[in-house]
């Protein structure tokens, strides 16, 4: 009986631990509103600026930025509030009216 219980112990206790593993190359493709090239430039600092984020590559036709995370070290909530700070709205993190009236005016994309 007691083998049993070791066994049930372990088997949950690896199974907690592979539940928990980070992906350290997990790949997102956010939506995030911009006009131009100054504003992929933007967008991508802004998206480099956050810790664990190893690629960021924004296409300025379709407003998607492609982005490759280390999930040990940040979330993809944390990019969007930092491109939010930067001014530009993504569909969970939109900039303050502050951030965004900072934006050069060709910069300034419709917002909803």
């Amino acid at each position: 009986m007691r083998t049993i219980i070791i066994i049930l112990l372990l088997t949950f206790g690896i199974s907690a631990q592979a539940q928990t593993k980070k992906n350290k190359n997990a790949k997102y493709a956010i939506e995030v509103n911009g006009n131009c090239d100054q504003c992929k430039k933007r967008i991508e600092k802004a998206a480099y600026a956050v810790a664990g984020v190893k690629s960021a590559s924004w296409n300025i036709e379709t407003h998607q930025l492609d982005l490759i995370v280390n999930e040990e070290k940040t979330t993809i909530t944390d990019v969007k509030k930092a491109l939010a700070k930067a001014g530009h709205d993504t569909d969970e993190a939109k900039a303050t009216d502050e951030d965004y009236n900072n934006l050069h005016h060709c910069c300034q994309y419709p917002r909803k």
